[in-house]
């Protein structure tokens, strides 16, 4: 029970969604403000509806503050003997910058070496959607990720690499397109030296 206690304190989770029609009322309100001030007209017929548009959008997009860990989850653990190493990699996500509401997009890879139990494959790629869908800055994502992870499972180690590519440098201030952003989290036995390498060995040099 405790676990489960530090599991969803974890996530950092809204405890009560806003009610959905209010919030979404606010939201439109705000999208004509914006459109009205950059010299649109919120009237004009393809803009009516887009303030509509845009607060369904933030439902999806930011569908990680309402999500469920133990839910996600489902009881997904399971006992095995198998000790090494379990690795997810290319992992697509898509997130928004916290900084400038823009996305940043990328790949995760996540490994883990089990200590008695192992997770069910699709729940790896879920609890980084969890995590993703926020408003994020993605050295934040990778520790959660991994942080996350070390509490379900106690695992021997945890590893979490995130490459990212981010609209608000692309798009607007240094405009880099080429540009990728490098995170990466070591828990336990992927601090150690042989360990770490065989995770990249794994990514970069699969056998």
């Amino acid at each position: 029970m405790h676990d489960r206690a530090r599991l969803v304190e974890t996530t950092v989770l809204i405890e009560e969604r806003p009610d959905q029609t209010r919030a979404h009322r606010e939201i439109e309100k705000a999208i004509r403000t914006i459109l009205a001030n950059v010299g649109e007209d919120p009237n004009r017929d393809s803009l009516r509806q887009t303030p509509a548009r845009v607060a369904r959008m933030y439902d999806e997009l930011l569908a990680g503050y309402s999500a469920d860990p133990l839910a996600l989850i489902n009881q997904a653990t399971f006992e095995s003997e198998y000790s090494q190493m379990v690795l997810v990699k290319d992992i697509e996500f898509f997130s928004l910058c916290e900084h400038h509401l823009l996305p940043f997009f990328g790949k995760v890879h996540v490994a883990y070496l089990p200590n008695g139990k192992v997770l069910g494959l699709s729940k790896i790629p879920r609890v980084v959607e969890m995590f993703a869908r926020r408003l994020q800055i993605q050295e934040r994502m990778t520790s959660e990720i991994a942080n996350f992870l070390d509490q379900l499972l106690h695992p021997e180690g945890v590893a979490v690499m995130v490459t990212g590519r981010h609209l608000c440098s692309m798009m607007r201030g240094v405009k880099k397109t080429n540009a990728k952003m490098v995170t990466q989290t070591f828990l336990g036995k992927f601090n150690e030296k042989e360990t770490s390498e065989q995770f990249f060995r794994a990514i970069y040099h699969p056998s």
